[in-house]
């Protein structure tokens, strides 16, 4: 009887295995880099000042993000709102997988004492930007790509 049992349980186990891995043997896709995304609307007459910060304190630290191996690529786009609530520019990071976003805050702490002094200054500069713009929500999105 326990050897019934044994040889169905591992029978069992056996085929859950064949076909999970033949599931994502059979997937159109692999899973690619992920992007965090966020939406901005930049308070009126503010527009060229946040401009100015996203070409100088914003480009310096995803440099050295991308130099770190932390960020792949970066991107600002510029959208035309529909309504009050819409953003006008959308800002992407891309990191190379999910696990990258693991412990981000100090891997970003380090770059921030590099590129403005201390994690300090940083946090205070973040709070002086709400002058500027106002953030209206962040996703994330995996690439899926096709085979």
């Amino acid at each position: 009887m326990k050897k019934r049992l044994l040889t169905l349980l591992f029978s069992v186990s056996l085929i859950m295995s064949a076909s999970t891995a033949s599931g994502k043997e059979n997937r159109p896709y692999t899973e690619g880099p992920v992007t965090q995304v966020s939406f901005i609307r930049t308070k009126p007459g503010k527009f060229d000042e946040y401009m100015k910060w996203l070409a100088t304190g914003w480009k310096q630290t995803n440099e050295e993000a991308k130099k770190a191996g932390i960020v792949i690529a970066y991107k600002v786009s510029s959208c035309d709102p529909r309504s009050p609530s819409d953003p006008d520019l959308i800002l992407e990071a891309t990191y190379p997988n999910m696990a990258m976003l693991d412990g981000l805050d100090e891997k970003y702490d380090a770059i921030a004492e590099k590129v403005e002094g201390s994690v300090e200054k940083s946090n205070q500069n973040y709070i002086n930007r709400g002058s500027l713009r106002e953030e209206l929500g962040t996703m994330i999105t995996r690439e899926l790509v096709l085979k």
